[in-house]
């Protein structure tokens, strides 16, 4: 295992940007909860904390506070924001409320260049957002970087090799910022980049199979990103002992189904069970039209459809492989300080493993989105496959407003797939976050012809983002978006009238259901 750079997270929104940016420099990181025992830290091996922002002052009544013994385990530190002012505190320096909050960009003076800011501009345009601020240094320390409101924006103690910075290197808006981050792992830390996919993948194969053993393993295929990797990766470690099962609920895109069959059973051999089970849910679903009541209908369809298959398979499976990702299972921070686990249950078959007594398999729970696209294009996954946009769990239930019925799935089918062929054609596919249709239930009036027509209505969604956080439409070319309408209401019969959906994230959500 790589060395590890723990992320000590203080309820900071920008907790998880660290640790990418810190894996980007090819160096493992580890988020832990704040409170984490400093004896924890020393047992996993970790040679560098990072201690991130937060939205608390260090004086505030319920403000998050580490274990002071993290400060004595002799390995090198970088507070950032929050994480200075707490070294302060900690330090025997003094924090106060500043009379000037500091939000959005800055000049940083670098005074010191030192091993913190090696090879980088004396004048450096970084991100601030904090409202106290470090006004007396701590014993041991000295600034080394100044703007405007702040002496002490950027401070060290070379003994110790602890730094603290009042702005964040992680984000874009500062210049340079990652150049800061890897100076402190490589420089301060002196951590080798040994964090590559093909040693993932190589650890990952051994892990696999020391757990499973001669054991089976039973994986809930969805076609999607996540699960579609972790089948490659098992398939990859144990062969004929994984089995996957794909189901069929009618909610599929235009040929999902042949998709998956041909991929994953002709190309990668896999043993997979496809279960066609279209008619049962959409018969539990029939006069269902409240968004919340259709997932969760769907859910425990999911379930015991899934939990059936098991029967089937010879010898059993004893483990339950799934696609959780690393910000699947963060532990969060609320503000009372209790950690919260944040399992996605349209993506991970919820309750399986207690009802079916299997035990978990995740071999991908400690990668980001981005990482585990490196994974699958390093096990042979096609391009489509790896960069495919999200699809919600429930499918196109969430997509047809009002009731479910297969003529509005069908409609909906026909138009979600001219939209992703010529989303594919003009190249715009990879460049979005996300491209779909949704069914209204309304009629229109129109005319086709010399006839006179009474057809429904689909709206596109097509947003950028980065994240899914927040996201905002995208400003496709007039053309493009008049192709995609003609073709729509021309080729898809039932479909009168086509509309943008030109609504950014927030106040609008990306899927209307």
């Amino acid at each position: 295992m790589p060395s590890t750079i723990a992320v000590l997270d203080f309820g900071s929104q920008l907790t998880q940007v660290i640790a990418r940016r810190i894996r980007e420099c090819q160096v493992y990181s580890k988020i832990y909860h704040y409170s984490t025992p400093a004896a924890k830290l020393r047992a996993d091996g970790v040679v560098g904390i990072i201690l991130s922002g937060g939205p608390q002052s260090v004086y505030a009544k319920q403000a998050p506070h580490p274990d002071p013994e993290i400060f004595k385990l002799g390995v090198p530190m970088l507070g950032i924001c929050y994480g200075v002012q707490l070294m302060g505190y900690f330090l025997d320096g003094v924090v106060e409320h500043s009379k000037a909050r500091e939000y959005g960009h800055g000049v940083l003076t670098v005074k010191k260049a030192g091993r913190l800011f090696a090879g980088l501009p004396k004048k450096i345009r970084v991100w601030n957002s904090h409202g106290d601020k470090l006004t007396k240094l701590p014993p041991g320390f000295r600034a080394i970087g100044t703007t405007d409101n702040s002496p002490f924006a950027a401070i060290e103690d070379l003994q110790r090799s602890f730094y603290g910075i009042q702005f964040h290197p992680e984000v874009f808006h500062t210049e340079r910022g990652v150049d800061m981050i890897r100076n402190f792992l490589l420089g301060v830390c002196g951590v080798k980049q040994e964090w590559t996919t093909r040693d993932f993948i190589a650890q990952a194969v051994e892990k696999i199979r020391d757990q499973v053993g001669s054991g089976r393993v039973l994986l809930g295929l969805s076609g999607g990103v996540d699960s579609s990797v972790a089948a490659a990766l098992l398939h990859k470690a144990i062969g004929k002992q994984l089995t996957c099962v794909f189901v069929d609920n009618g909610l599929l895109r235009k040929g999902e189904r042949a998709a998956v069959e041909k991929l994953y059973g002709d190309h990668f051999q896999i043993d997979l069970r496809v279960v066609d089970a279209s008619k049962l849910f959409l018969r539990r679903l029939k006069g269902v039209t409240e968004p919340e009541q259709k997932r969760k209908i769907i859910g425990r369809t999911f379930v015991e459809v899934f939990e059936q298959s098991l029967k089937s398979i010879k010898g059993r499976a004893q483990f339950l492989g799934q696609g959780t990702l690393y910000p699947d299972v963060i532990e969060s921070v609320s503000i009372g300080g209790n950690p919260a686990s944040l399992i996605k249950t349209h993506h991970n078959v919820g309750g399986l493993p207690e009802r079916m007594k299997l035990k978990l398999v995740e071999p991908l729970r400690e990668l980001f989105k981005d990482e585990v696209r490196r994974v699958g294009e390093a096990l042979g996954l096609p391009r489509e496959v790896v960069w495919r946009q999200p699809f919600p769990g429930p499918g196109l239930g969430v997509r047809v407003m009002g009731d479910i019925t297969a003529e509005k799935l069908e409609i909906l089918r026909n138009a979600d797939y001219v939209l992703q062929e010529e989303m594919l054609a003009s190249g715009y596919y990879y460049k979005v976050w996300q491209s779909f249709c949704v069914f209204l239930p309304v009629r229109t009036v129109g005319v086709f012809g010399d006839e006179r027509t009474y057809d429904y209505v689909i709206a596109m969604r097509i947003v950028e983002s980065t994240d899914a956080m927040t996201a905002d439409w995208a400003k496709l070319p007039h053309e493009l978006l008049q192709k995609i309408s003609g073709r729509i209401t021309n080729e898809v019969r039932g479909v009168g009238r086509v509309v943008y959906d030109v609504s950014s994230k927030p106040p609008a959500t990306i899927e209307w259901e």
